[in-house]
């Protein structure tokens, strides 16, 4: 059983870990948020099994998110289509009953399941943080899968993989929290999570592949536009100490007895300043006042040399369709649209799955 940590990409690549460890032959049930951002999910925050119809019941608390599975208007899913696409089983965790309730999922998981063994994945790194880093945009989630998995009575592996590829820790801040490599992806290991790379908005995952594909230079991401290296550290795999990283992350810690996702938010607010709810509240506002921009394809690629200029000066190599997409002002059901009309102008800067940004015009 291996846990996606942040749900979305952990979600991907979890999958790509279950392949690269024990092949075709033992697909894992991977337990998951459904939490996609803004892009996939108009609705802020995680959705719960109410905003699905279609799901299988696994235990009392659990349910698995198969391939017909729909989530219901307004709410947006990739869990579907993963289950279509992938031969793991997705398991939904549900965070609205706090860390409390996540730990009565895992238990009965345990004891339904008898898994050999369960990994916390989690790629980029901030399951690490203190908490309090100025760099850090997601603690949430990744709070409460760790707050959980160290209260089971069942032990737990925690996993990072490529580290600092979540624009949020950098790679350098993490060497001493991690321990011994676990694995080291190559492109080989890319290849049963390849098409799902094709149309899935994570970045991070994206970079973990490109990385494990041998990309290397610097990516831009999210809408804000941050700095990742991709490095000859990020296709690598290490394991953790479960209980330092409780030990270090202070809301963590402070969570362990909450019993609803109101509770978490505000630990978030006092400890971290922010909740990652209420910035995808605020964003999902503005977003609901913009106007829908066409897509015109000759102005796309006008805007496209203007930013790659821009990017170029910053000593940008790579970029993801998702920070185009909002970089040009689009919306998020606008995104594939966006890919297929730039890979049939310029295919050759498709280094899958990202967007290549030539060293000169």
């Amino acid at each position: 059983m291996i846990v996606a940590a942040g749900g979305g990409g952990d979600a991907v690549a979890a999958a790509m870990l279950n392949a690269a460890l024990y092949g075709d032959e033992a697909p894992a049930v991977v337990l998951t948020y459904a939490w996609d951002r803004l892009l996939i999910d108009p609705v802020p925050g995680p959705r719960g099994p109410a905003n699905f119809t279609g799901l299988r019941p696994l235990t009392r608390s659990v349910q698995t998110v198969p391939a017909d599975a729909t989530p219901i208007a307004p709410a947006g899913s990739t869990l579907p289509r993963l289950a279509a696409e992938l031969p793991q089983t997705f398991a939904l965790i549900d965070p609205h009953h706090g860390a409390e309730g996540m730990v009565r999922q895992l238990e009965e998981l345990v004891q339904h399941l008898e898994p050999d063994s369960i990994d916390l994945l989690d790629v980029g790194g901030d399951i690490l943080a203190q908490g309090d880093e100025p760099t850090l945009r997601s603690p949430l989630a990744d709070a409460l899968t760790l707050a959980a998995c160290c209260e089971l009575n069942f032990p737990v592996r925690l996993l990072v993989a490529g580290p600092g590829l979540d624009g949020e820790l950098p790679a350098d801040s993490l060497r001493d929290r991690m321990g011994p490599v676990v694995l080291t992806f190559t492109a080989e290991h890319v290849t049963p999570v390849s098409s799902v790379l094709e149309w899935h908005p994570s970045e991070a995952t994206a970079m973990l592949a490109a990385t494990a594909r041998g990309a290397r230079g610097l990516c831009e991401v999210r809408d804000a536009g941050l700095p990742v290296p991709l490095t000859d550290e990020g296709p690598v795999v290490y394991e953790a100490d479960l209980d330092e990283a409780l030990t270090r992350n202070q809301l963590a810690r402070a969570i362990l007895a909450t019993e609803n996702l109101h509770q978490v938010e505000q630990h978030s607010r006092d400890i971290c300043g922010f909740s990652e709810i209420d910035y995808e509240r605020n964003k999902a506002s503005w977003l609901g006042s913009q106007p829908t921009q066409k897509l015109d394809p000759e102005a796309v690629v006008h805007q496209l040399d203007e930013f790659e200029a821009d990017a170029r000066r910053r000593g940008i190599t790579h970029t993801m369709f998702r920070r185009l997409t909002e970089a040009f002002g689009l919306s998020g059901n606008q995104r594939q649209d966006l890919r297929a009309l730039l890979l049939s102008r310029r295919p050759e800067q498709y280094q899958a799955p990202l967007w290549h940004i030539p060293s000169d015009a």
